[in-house]
Protein backbone atom coordinates (compact mmCIF):
# COMPACT_ATOMS: atom_id res chain seq x y z
CA UNK A 1 0.00 0.00 0.00
CA UNK A 2 1.17 3.53 -0.75
CA UNK A 3 2.08 5.91 2.07
CA UNK A 4 0.09 9.16 2.25
CA UNK A 5 1.38 12.44 3.66
CA UNK A 6 -0.13 15.89 4.16
CA UNK A 7 1.72 18.54 2.14
CA UNK A 8 -0.71 21.47 2.13
CA UNK A 9 -3.22 23.06 4.49
CA UNK A 10 -5.98 25.62 3.91
CA UNK A 11 -8.81 26.96 6.05
CA UNK A 12 -11.64 29.41 6.19
CA UNK A 13 -12.63 29.64 9.85
CA UNK A 14 -14.25 31.85 12.48
CA UNK A 15 -10.74 32.40 13.91
CA UNK A 16 -9.23 33.51 10.63
CA UNK A 17 -9.12 32.66 6.95
CA UNK A 18 -5.54 31.49 6.86
CA UNK A 19 -3.88 28.65 8.70
CA UNK A 20 -1.30 30.71 10.57
CA UNK A 21 -3.81 33.17 12.00
CA UNK A 22 -6.19 30.42 13.10
CA UNK A 23 -3.41 28.32 14.64
CA UNK A 24 -1.96 31.18 16.68
CA UNK A 25 -5.38 32.16 17.99
CA UNK A 26 -6.19 28.57 18.92
CA UNK A 27 -2.94 28.27 20.86
CA UNK A 28 -3.79 31.50 22.67
CA UNK A 29 -7.25 30.21 23.59
CA UNK A 30 -9.06 32.96 21.69
CA UNK A 31 -12.81 32.56 21.34
CA UNK A 32 -14.53 33.17 17.98
CA UNK A 33 -18.04 32.69 19.36
CA UNK A 34 -20.06 35.91 19.33
CA UNK A 35 -23.60 37.24 19.05
CA UNK A 36 -24.88 36.32 15.60
CA UNK A 37 -25.09 39.00 12.92
CA UNK A 38 -26.21 36.98 9.88
CA UNK A 39 -29.73 36.36 11.17
CA UNK A 40 -32.23 38.23 13.34
CA UNK A 41 -31.63 36.52 16.69
CA UNK A 42 -34.70 38.08 18.32
CA UNK A 43 -36.79 35.20 16.99
CA UNK A 44 -34.62 32.38 18.32
CA UNK A 45 -33.82 30.84 21.71
CA UNK A 46 -30.16 30.52 20.66
CA UNK A 47 -28.31 33.80 20.25
CA UNK A 48 -24.65 33.10 19.49
CA UNK A 49 -22.55 31.42 16.81
CA UNK A 50 -19.12 31.38 15.19
CA UNK A 51 -19.27 33.27 11.91
CA UNK A 52 -16.71 33.62 9.13
CA UNK A 53 -15.86 37.27 8.62
CA UNK A 54 -14.16 39.41 5.95
CA UNK A 55 -13.85 36.99 3.09
CA UNK A 56 -14.28 37.11 -0.68
CA UNK A 57 -13.02 35.22 -3.71
CA UNK A 58 -12.89 38.08 -6.22
CA UNK A 59 -9.13 37.65 -6.54
CA UNK A 60 -9.61 34.00 -7.51
CA UNK A 61 -12.87 33.87 -9.47
CA UNK A 62 -14.64 36.42 -11.66
CA UNK A 63 -17.41 38.13 -9.65
CA UNK A 64 -19.98 36.98 -12.23
CA UNK A 65 -18.97 33.35 -11.60
CA UNK A 66 -18.77 33.82 -7.84
CA UNK A 67 -22.43 34.89 -7.79
CA UNK A 68 -23.29 31.43 -9.09
CA UNK A 69 -21.72 29.82 -6.00
CA UNK A 70 -23.24 29.31 -2.56
CA UNK A 71 -20.98 30.43 0.29
CA UNK A 72 -19.99 26.84 1.15
CA UNK A 73 -18.57 26.51 -2.38
CA UNK A 74 -16.71 29.79 -2.09
CA UNK A 75 -15.24 28.69 1.25
CA UNK A 76 -14.05 25.50 -0.44
CA UNK A 77 -12.28 27.37 -3.22
CA UNK A 78 -10.57 29.71 -0.76
CA UNK A 79 -9.37 26.82 1.43
CA UNK A 80 -8.31 24.70 -1.55
CA UNK A 81 -6.40 27.59 -3.11
CA UNK A 82 -4.54 28.18 0.17
CA UNK A 83 -3.74 24.46 0.50
CA UNK A 84 -2.55 24.39 -3.11
CA UNK A 85 -0.21 27.34 -2.60
CA UNK A 86 1.05 25.88 0.67
CA UNK A 87 1.83 22.54 -0.96
CA UNK A 88 3.73 23.87 -3.97
CA UNK A 89 2.14 21.09 -6.02
CA UNK A 90 2.06 21.60 -9.79
CA UNK A 91 -1.49 20.37 -10.35
CA UNK A 92 -1.57 21.02 -14.08
CA UNK A 93 1.54 18.88 -14.65
CA UNK A 94 -0.15 15.82 -13.16
CA UNK A 95 -3.81 16.85 -13.60
CA UNK A 96 -5.07 13.33 -14.37
CA UNK A 97 -3.60 12.10 -11.08
CA UNK A 98 -5.00 14.83 -8.82
CA UNK A 99 -8.46 14.42 -7.36
CA UNK A 100 -10.92 16.28 -5.12
CA UNK A 101 -13.01 14.92 -2.23
CA UNK A 102 -14.71 17.69 -0.26
CA UNK A 103 -17.73 16.83 1.87
CA UNK A 104 -20.60 18.92 3.17
CA UNK A 105 -23.29 17.94 5.63
CA UNK A 106 -25.96 20.26 4.27
CA UNK A 107 -24.61 21.83 1.08
CA UNK A 108 -26.13 25.06 -0.17
CA UNK A 109 -28.74 25.72 2.49
CA UNK A 110 -28.11 29.45 2.06
CA UNK A 111 -29.26 29.11 -1.56
CA UNK A 112 -32.21 26.88 -0.61
CA UNK A 113 -33.33 29.42 1.98
CA UNK A 114 -33.20 32.34 -0.46
CA UNK A 115 -34.77 30.52 -3.40
CA UNK A 116 -37.59 29.11 -1.26
CA UNK A 117 -38.48 32.68 -0.28
CA UNK A 118 -38.42 33.74 -3.93
CA UNK A 119 -40.72 30.84 -4.88
CA UNK A 120 -43.17 31.77 -2.12
CA UNK A 121 -43.13 35.51 -2.77
CA UNK A 122 -42.60 35.79 -6.55
CA UNK A 123 -43.46 32.44 -8.09
CA UNK A 124 -41.60 29.62 -9.91
CA UNK A 125 -40.53 31.69 -12.92
CA UNK A 126 -38.25 33.79 -10.73
CA UNK A 127 -36.19 30.85 -9.44
CA UNK A 128 -32.53 31.14 -10.44
CA UNK A 129 -31.35 28.81 -13.24
CA UNK A 130 -28.28 28.28 -11.05
CA UNK A 131 -30.33 27.12 -8.04
CA UNK A 132 -29.52 23.43 -8.39
CA UNK A 133 -25.74 23.72 -9.09
CA UNK A 134 -25.47 26.24 -6.25
CA UNK A 135 -27.06 24.02 -3.62
CA UNK A 136 -26.04 20.42 -4.33
CA UNK A 137 -23.31 19.29 -1.89
CA UNK A 138 -21.02 17.77 -4.53
CA UNK A 139 -20.50 21.16 -6.16
CA UNK A 140 -17.74 22.07 -3.69
CA UNK A 141 -15.67 19.27 -5.23
CA UNK A 142 -16.91 20.12 -8.70
CA UNK A 143 -16.03 23.81 -8.55
CA UNK A 144 -12.65 23.19 -6.88
CA UNK A 145 -11.85 20.66 -9.58
CA UNK A 146 -12.67 23.26 -12.26
CA UNK A 147 -10.70 25.96 -10.45
CA UNK A 148 -7.57 23.84 -10.04
CA UNK A 149 -7.85 21.89 -13.28
CA UNK A 150 -7.74 18.60 -11.33
CA UNK A 151 -9.00 15.74 -13.52
CA UNK A 152 -8.56 12.75 -11.19
CA UNK A 153 -11.09 11.09 -8.87
CA UNK A 154 -13.76 13.55 -7.69
CA UNK A 155 -16.35 12.82 -5.03
CA UNK A 156 -18.23 14.13 -2.01
CA UNK A 157 -19.13 12.48 1.31
CA UNK A 158 -22.42 13.59 2.87
CA UNK A 159 -22.50 12.11 6.36
CA UNK A 160 -23.68 15.06 8.46
CA UNK A 161 -20.99 16.17 10.91
CA UNK A 162 -18.69 13.31 9.85
CA UNK A 163 -18.60 14.52 6.22
CA UNK A 164 -15.18 16.18 6.34
CA UNK A 165 -13.52 13.27 8.13
CA UNK A 166 -15.10 10.70 5.82
CA UNK A 167 -13.96 12.73 2.81
CA UNK A 168 -10.35 12.79 4.01
CA UNK A 169 -10.47 9.10 4.87
CA UNK A 170 -11.83 8.14 1.46
CA UNK A 171 -9.29 10.36 -0.31
CA UNK A 172 -6.55 8.70 1.74
CA UNK A 173 -7.72 5.32 0.45
CA UNK A 174 -7.75 6.58 -3.16
CA UNK A 175 -4.05 7.41 -2.93
CA UNK A 176 -3.18 4.36 -0.83
CA UNK A 177 -4.47 2.00 -3.51
CA UNK A 178 -2.68 3.91 -6.28
CA UNK A 179 -5.61 5.64 -8.00
CA UNK A 180 -4.18 9.15 -7.59
CA UNK A 181 -0.92 10.87 -6.67
CA UNK A 182 -2.62 13.69 -4.75
CA UNK A 183 -6.08 14.56 -3.42
CA UNK A 184 -7.53 17.80 -2.14
CA UNK A 185 -9.76 16.64 0.71
CA UNK A 186 -11.81 18.10 3.53
CA UNK A 187 -15.17 19.66 4.27
CA UNK A 188 -17.13 22.89 3.86
CA UNK A 189 -20.29 24.34 5.38
CA UNK A 190 -22.17 27.67 5.43
CA UNK A 191 -25.20 26.82 7.58
CA UNK A 192 -25.94 30.06 9.43
CA UNK A 193 -29.24 30.92 7.72
CA UNK A 194 -32.75 31.40 9.13
CA UNK A 195 -33.95 28.04 7.82
CA UNK A 196 -31.01 25.99 9.07
CA UNK A 197 -30.78 27.80 12.40
CA UNK A 198 -34.52 27.31 12.94
CA UNK A 199 -34.14 23.57 12.40
CA UNK A 200 -31.32 23.17 14.90
CA UNK A 201 -33.19 25.30 17.43
CA UNK A 202 -36.30 23.18 16.93
CA UNK A 203 -34.45 19.94 17.70
CA UNK A 204 -32.90 21.61 20.78
CA UNK A 205 -29.33 20.83 19.74
CA UNK A 206 -28.03 24.40 20.21
CA UNK A 207 -26.89 26.09 23.39
CA UNK A 208 -29.31 28.73 24.64
CA UNK A 209 -26.64 30.41 26.75
CA UNK A 210 -26.57 34.01 25.40
CA UNK A 211 -23.07 34.75 26.70
CA UNK A 212 -20.56 34.23 23.87
CA UNK A 213 -17.71 33.82 26.36
CA UNK A 214 -19.22 30.82 28.11
CA UNK A 215 -21.73 29.27 25.69
CA UNK A 216 -19.44 26.61 24.21
CA UNK A 217 -18.02 24.46 27.01
CA UNK A 218 -17.12 20.93 25.89
CA UNK A 219 -16.91 18.35 28.68
CA UNK A 220 -17.97 20.91 31.31
CA UNK A 221 -20.80 20.00 33.68
CA UNK A 222 -22.73 23.15 32.66
CA UNK A 223 -22.69 22.52 28.90
CA UNK A 224 -26.10 22.76 27.27
CA UNK A 225 -25.65 22.36 23.52
CA UNK A 226 -23.41 23.11 20.58
CA UNK A 227 -22.58 26.42 18.91
CA UNK A 228 -23.11 26.60 15.17
CA UNK A 229 -20.04 27.56 13.18
CA UNK A 230 -19.09 27.74 9.51
CA UNK A 231 -16.07 27.51 7.25
CA UNK A 232 -13.93 25.02 5.35
CA UNK A 233 -10.83 22.95 5.86
CA UNK A 234 -8.92 21.41 2.94
CA UNK A 235 -5.73 19.34 3.02
CA UNK A 236 -3.47 18.25 0.20
CA UNK A 237 -2.89 14.53 0.63
CA UNK A 238 -0.01 13.21 -1.45
CA UNK A 239 1.68 9.91 -2.14
CA UNK A 240 4.83 9.86 -0.02
CA UNK A 241 7.40 9.04 -2.70
CA UNK A 242 5.99 11.71 -5.02
CA UNK A 243 6.12 14.30 -2.22
CA UNK A 244 9.64 13.26 -1.23
CA UNK A 245 10.92 13.44 -4.80
CA UNK A 246 9.83 17.04 -5.19
CA UNK A 247 11.11 18.06 -1.74
CA UNK A 248 7.68 18.87 -0.34
CA UNK A 249 7.10 19.93 3.24
CA UNK A 250 5.27 17.16 5.11
CA UNK A 251 3.09 18.13 8.06
CA UNK A 252 2.07 14.61 9.06
CA UNK A 253 1.23 11.21 7.64
CA UNK A 254 -2.27 9.77 7.38
CA UNK A 255 -1.94 6.19 8.55
CA UNK A 256 -5.44 4.93 9.36
CA UNK A 257 -9.15 5.43 8.78
CA UNK A 258 -12.13 3.88 10.52
CA UNK A 259 -15.87 4.36 10.27
CA UNK A 260 -19.02 2.81 11.67
CA UNK A 261 -22.72 3.28 12.22
CA UNK A 262 -24.47 3.34 15.57
CA UNK A 263 -27.63 1.81 14.05
CA UNK A 264 -29.42 3.26 17.05
CA UNK A 265 -31.04 6.72 16.66
CA UNK A 266 -31.13 9.57 14.14
CA UNK A 267 -29.52 12.10 16.51
CA UNK A 268 -28.45 10.42 19.78
CA UNK A 269 -25.28 8.29 20.05
CA UNK A 270 -25.69 4.68 21.16
CA UNK A 271 -25.70 4.48 24.98
CA UNK A 272 -22.67 2.18 25.24
CA UNK A 273 -20.70 4.20 22.67
CA UNK A 274 -20.14 1.14 20.49
CA UNK A 275 -20.13 3.13 17.25
CA UNK A 276 -17.50 5.65 18.27
CA UNK A 277 -15.43 2.86 19.82
CA UNK A 278 -15.56 0.81 16.62
CA UNK A 279 -14.48 3.75 14.44
CA UNK A 280 -11.42 4.39 16.65
CA UNK A 281 -10.56 0.68 16.82
CA UNK A 282 -10.83 0.40 13.04
CA UNK A 283 -8.54 3.41 12.55
CA UNK A 284 -5.96 1.89 14.90
CA UNK A 285 -6.21 -1.48 13.16
CA UNK A 286 -5.89 0.14 9.73
CA UNK A 287 -2.81 2.05 10.93
CA UNK A 288 -1.27 -1.07 12.47
CA UNK A 289 -0.74 0.62 15.83
CA UNK A 290 -1.69 -0.15 19.42
CA UNK A 291 -3.86 2.08 21.62
CA UNK A 292 -0.87 2.83 23.85
CA UNK A 293 1.03 4.24 20.84
CA UNK A 294 -1.33 7.25 20.70
CA UNK A 295 -0.58 10.48 22.61
CA UNK A 296 -3.36 12.84 21.45
CA UNK A 297 -7.00 12.88 20.37
CA UNK A 298 -8.70 15.84 18.72
CA UNK A 299 -12.17 15.02 20.00
CA UNK A 300 -15.51 15.67 18.34
CA UNK A 301 -16.27 17.46 21.62
CA UNK A 302 -19.47 19.29 20.68
CA UNK A 303 -20.50 20.65 24.12
CA UNK A 304 -23.73 18.65 24.07
CA UNK A 305 -24.53 16.54 27.14
CA UNK A 306 -24.76 13.18 25.35
CA UNK A 307 -21.90 13.58 22.86
CA UNK A 308 -19.25 14.57 25.37
CA UNK A 309 -20.19 11.87 27.83
CA UNK A 310 -20.35 9.11 25.22
CA UNK A 311 -17.22 10.15 23.34
CA UNK A 312 -15.40 10.02 26.68
CA UNK A 313 -16.88 6.57 27.25
CA UNK A 314 -15.76 5.44 23.78
CA UNK A 315 -12.21 6.58 24.52
CA UNK A 316 -12.26 4.55 27.74
CA UNK A 317 -13.62 1.56 25.81
CA UNK A 318 -10.78 1.70 23.28
CA UNK A 319 -7.83 2.82 25.38
CA UNK A 320 -8.53 1.28 28.79
CA UNK A 321 -6.05 2.47 31.41
CA UNK A 322 -4.10 4.41 28.76
CA UNK A 323 -7.10 6.77 28.33
CA UNK A 324 -5.86 8.86 31.25
CA UNK A 325 -2.46 9.27 29.58
CA UNK A 326 -3.99 10.87 26.49
CA UNK A 327 -4.19 14.59 25.82
CA UNK A 328 -7.72 15.27 24.56
CA UNK A 329 -8.99 18.62 23.32
CA UNK A 330 -11.95 20.15 21.50
CA UNK A 331 -11.34 22.77 18.82
CA UNK A 332 -15.08 23.49 18.89
CA UNK A 333 -14.64 25.23 22.24
CA UNK A 334 -13.27 28.21 20.25
CA UNK A 335 -14.60 27.89 16.69
CA UNK A 336 -17.96 26.26 17.30
CA UNK A 337 -19.28 23.25 15.41
CA UNK A 338 -18.65 23.60 11.68
CA UNK A 339 -20.91 20.62 10.92
CA UNK A 340 -19.70 19.01 7.67
CA UNK A 341 -16.60 21.22 7.69
CA UNK A 342 -15.61 20.26 11.24
CA UNK A 343 -13.59 17.19 10.27
CA UNK A 344 -11.68 19.13 7.63
CA UNK A 345 -10.67 21.98 9.91
CA UNK A 346 -9.92 19.62 12.80
CA UNK A 347 -7.72 17.46 10.57
CA UNK A 348 -5.75 20.61 9.72
CA UNK A 349 -5.43 21.31 13.45
CA UNK A 350 -4.35 17.74 14.22
CA UNK A 351 -1.69 17.83 11.48
CA UNK A 352 -0.39 21.14 12.83
CA UNK A 353 -0.34 19.75 16.37
CA UNK A 354 1.91 16.90 15.25
CA UNK A 355 4.11 19.12 13.10
CA UNK A 356 4.52 21.86 15.72
CA UNK A 357 4.61 19.62 18.79
CA UNK A 358 1.97 21.72 20.51
CA UNK A 359 -1.74 21.33 21.25
CA UNK A 360 -4.28 24.02 21.92
CA UNK A 361 -6.40 24.24 25.08
CA UNK A 362 -10.06 23.40 25.52
CA UNK A 363 -11.51 26.64 26.79
CA UNK A 364 -14.47 27.00 29.16
CA UNK A 365 -14.00 23.52 30.62
CA UNK A 366 -13.96 24.95 34.13
CA UNK A 367 -15.52 22.05 36.01
CA UNK A 368 -15.47 18.78 34.03
CA UNK A 369 -18.60 16.71 34.41
CA UNK A 370 -18.38 13.57 36.53
CA UNK A 371 -18.71 11.41 33.41
CA UNK A 372 -16.03 13.44 31.57
CA UNK A 373 -12.87 12.46 33.40
CA UNK A 374 -10.05 12.68 30.84
CA UNK A 375 -7.21 15.18 30.39
CA UNK A 376 -8.95 17.82 28.26
CA UNK A 377 -5.94 20.20 28.11
CA UNK A 378 -7.73 22.87 30.09
CA UNK A 379 -6.57 26.47 30.53
CA UNK A 380 -3.50 26.74 28.25
CA UNK A 381 -1.71 25.17 25.30
CA UNK A 382 0.78 22.41 25.87
CA UNK A 383 3.98 21.18 24.28
CA UNK A 384 3.74 17.51 23.36
CA UNK A 385 5.85 15.22 21.21
CA UNK A 386 3.14 13.46 19.22
CA UNK A 387 3.99 10.26 17.38
CA UNK A 388 0.37 9.25 16.75
CA UNK A 389 -2.92 11.13 17.02
CA UNK A 390 -6.60 10.52 16.27
CA UNK A 391 -9.30 12.90 15.10
CA UNK A 392 -12.93 11.94 15.72
CA UNK A 393 -16.16 13.03 14.02
CA UNK A 394 -19.67 11.85 14.87
CA UNK A 395 -22.71 12.73 12.78
CA UNK A 396 -26.52 12.67 12.89
CA UNK A 397 -27.73 9.33 11.58
CA UNK A 398 -25.17 7.50 13.71
CA UNK A 399 -22.20 8.12 11.41
CA UNK A 400 -18.82 7.79 13.14
CA UNK A 401 -15.45 8.44 11.51
CA UNK A 402 -11.88 8.51 12.84
CA UNK A 403 -8.58 9.39 11.20
CA UNK A 404 -5.20 8.27 12.53
CA UNK A 405 -2.21 10.53 11.93
CA UNK A 406 1.52 10.05 12.56
CA UNK A 407 4.69 12.08 12.66
CA UNK A 408 6.46 11.64 9.33
CA UNK A 409 9.44 9.31 9.72
CA UNK A 410 11.58 8.44 6.69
Amino acid sequence: MKRVVITGLGVVSPLGNDVTAMWERLLNGENAVDTLTKIDISQYPAKVGAEVKEWNIDHLVEPKEARKMDSFIQYSILAADAAHRDSGLDVKAIADDVGIWIGSGIGGVETIDKQASILHERGPRRISPFFIPMMIPNMASGQVSIYLGAKGPSNCSVTACASGTNSIGEAFKVIQRGDALAMFAGGAEAPITPLSFSGFCANKALSTNPDPNTACRPFDKNRDGFIMGEGAGVLVLEEYEHAKARGAKMYAEVVGYGMSSDAYHITAPSPEAEGGSKAMNEALRDAGIRPEDVQYINAHGTSTPLNDMLETKAIHNVFGDHAHNLAVNSSKSMIGHLLGAAGGVEAVITALSIHEGRIHPTINCETPADDCDLDYVRDRNRELDIQYALSNSLGFGGHNATLAFAKVND
